[in-house]
């Protein structure tokens, strides 16, 4: 022991670098295995720092595209690679994944490449037409470019997710008994919770109809992915008389009396102090009515004549009449007075009576009149109308209020408002209910609360404040666990290192028992607790003797040190 302890005390001082870095000189003097375990603690501890950093900087990752065709999800990582851009597909494969903050820059950068193509084509596919196409093939190439457009055009609808058109374009024939109607079919996928209104299916059956020619509405089909029948043959709506343009008319009228009520009773009772609703009964026939009346002459007595005609005749009868015979020739009676013969002009020899014949046509004008009556469409036919009217809040003495019925006088202030505002008509039926009530206080409303642990933003900020944490606290493990207490070692000067061993010999000599023990015992008596340390000489003289005197703890000692050393 006395020579290991000279050689170390004669061994060259040191020169060069590790004269001048302390530090450097103490790594020098580790052993290789010591040497080689700090390297190694000290690159893995900043390996894991720069890996942890890199992981709490790792960006967020947003949905691209998704539901594309194997065509286009190729274009789009080629595009993206092309780009530099870091991409990763979701967990099933069916969406292209990309960093948050360059989604939308990326998607116009591919729209402007014209990706993704959705797989339809439309009439591009007439751009590349090869030379000496036969006429089938290039009427194939059209109507797949037009069940594509239509297909495009179709998709557009916001409910709309993705859409094919199937057209049956008959061919042409020059006998008109043989001809045949286009008919298409059009098959929607309607994305989660949407569907398509009425006039949303009319609108595309007749875009479908628009676009090819001699296409009958009526010949276009629209289901939707379920198998669903969206094109009624024949509106039912529509054929039972009812028209939702009309029920939308009718709740708009509805609403304009409502808002006229309310507008004039606001400034009398308080907008919270009144409620009103109106029922109106339109009629949306559409008649047309034509007559034709006559009516007598407004003067009876003096008629119009519209054409007259009037033909008269005279004759006279000359000679012998009568049945010839006796009774003939026999002279006339004497006349009698008063003579009642007509008088026989020109002298008749024979004074034979005179025929006369007079017919008159008259025909008088009649009054006639020709009506073309069309009655309007959404005419009112009937008012309903119903107010409920909060009775009258009045202040108590403690502050409080109560609520006080309104007068008669009040009331019918309100009834003529309400029948003014309305435009009340008794002959068309027209009905007004006025009630004067306590309106009940609203409950309050209490929404479930989203639980903290639940909330987006909640999990979102403890997800990012958990990233950081694990970071700083692996990161305090390395640098005050690994780091430091090796730089402390290689650092600690020689004098604190002989001061540490010296504590442990004495504790050890404290648990030595025997002899040993005692004369540790009067070793430490002898010492104060606060007096310096010694000289690294007088160090070395102390450990010499103790050597000496108790051989054994001082073998055990460096046995600990050796055992250290090598684990």
């Amino acid at each position: 022991m006395a020579t290991a302890d000279t050689t170390a005390e004669e061994s060259p001082p040191p020169t060069g670098l590790a004269a001048s870095f302390p530090a450097l000189q103490r790594f020098n003097q580790l052993p290789p295995r010591q040497k080689w375990g700090m390297v190694a603690a000290i690159a893995l501890t900043i390996a894991l720092l720069i890996g942890s950093w890199l992981w709490g900087r790792q960006p967020e990752y947003s949905v691209l595209f998704s539901n594309l065709s194997d065509k286009d999800g190729g274009a789009i990582t080629a595009a993206l690679t092309q780009q530099q851009v870091p991409y990763k597909f979701s967990q099933g494969g069916s969406a292209i994944l990309v960093p948050q903050d360059v989604v939308h820059d990326v998607r116009l950068r591919l729209a402007s490449q014209g990706l993704p193509k959705g797989g339809l084509v439309g009439f591009e596919l007439m751009e590349n037409e090869k030379l000496g196409i036969s006429q089938f093939a290039e009427q194939v190439n059209y109507q797949r470019a037009l069940e594509g457009e239509l297909a495009r055009s179709i998709q557009a609808l916001a409910a709309v997710d993705a859409a094919r058109v199937h057209l049956a374009i008959p061919k042409q024939s020059g006998f008109l008994r043989d001809e045949q109607k286009p008919t298409a079919s059009v098959l929607v996928n309607l994305r989660p919770g949407r569907t398509l209104e009425l006039p949303q299916v009319a609108g595309v059956v007749h875009l479908v109809a628009s676009s090819v020619p001699e296409l009958n509405p009526l010949n276009v089909t629209v289901i939707d992915q379920n198998g669903n029948m969206l094109s009624q043959k024949g509106d039912p709506l529509r054929n039972a008389g009812l028209d939702p343009t009309q029920l939308k008319y009718v709740q708009e009228v509805e609403r304009s009396y409502i808002k006229r009520i309310e507008n004039i009773l606001t400034p009398v009772v308080g907008a919270s102090n009144i409620r009103a609703q109106v029922v109106a009964n339109m009629d949306f026939s559409q008649t047309e009515q034509t007559a034709e009346t006559f009516r007598p002459s407004a003067d009876p007595t003096k008629p119009i004549v519209r054409s007259q005609q009037v033909s008269e005749s005279a004759s006279t009868q000359g000679g012998a009449t009568g049945v010839p015979g006796a009774l003939s020739n026999q002279p006339p009676a004497p006349a009698t007075a008063p003579i009642t013969a007509p008088a026989v002009s020109g002298g008749s020899a024979a004074g034979a009576p005179l025929n006369t014949k007079k017919d008159a046509t008259t025909n008088y004008e009649l009054d006639k009149t020709v009506q073309h009556v069309k009655q309007a469409v959404g005419s009112i036919k009937r008012l309903s109308v119903a107010v409920v009217v909060n009775q009258k809040k009045q202040p108590l003495p403690d502050g409080k209020t109560k609520n006080t019925p309104l007068t008669e006088g009040e009331m019918k202030q309100i009834n003529d408002l309400v029948k003014e505002a309305m435009g009340f008509d008794a002959q068309r039926g027209d009905s007004l209910n006025v009630t004067n009530v306590s309106f009940t206080p609203p409950e309050k409303e209490v929404l479930p609360e989203t639980p903290l642990w639940k909330d987006p933003e909640t999990l979102a900020l403890a997800k990012d404040a958990g990233r950081w944490l694990l970071v700083l606290a692996l990161a305090g493990y390395l640098v005050f666990g690994v780091i430091r207490p090796m730089v402390k070692s290689v650092t600690q000067t020689e004098e604190e290192r002989k001061a540490e061993e010296e504590g442990g010999a004495e504790g050890a000599e404290r648990h030595e028992p025997g002899e040993a023990g005692a004369e540790g015992e009067e070793g430490e008596a002898g010492e104060e607790p606060g007096a310096p340390a010694d000289s690294y000489h007088q160090k070395l003289t102390s450990a010499r003797e103790m050597a000496k005197q108790n051989p054994k703890l001082v073998a055990n000692v460096i046995k600990e040190w050796l055992e250290g050393g090598n684990g």
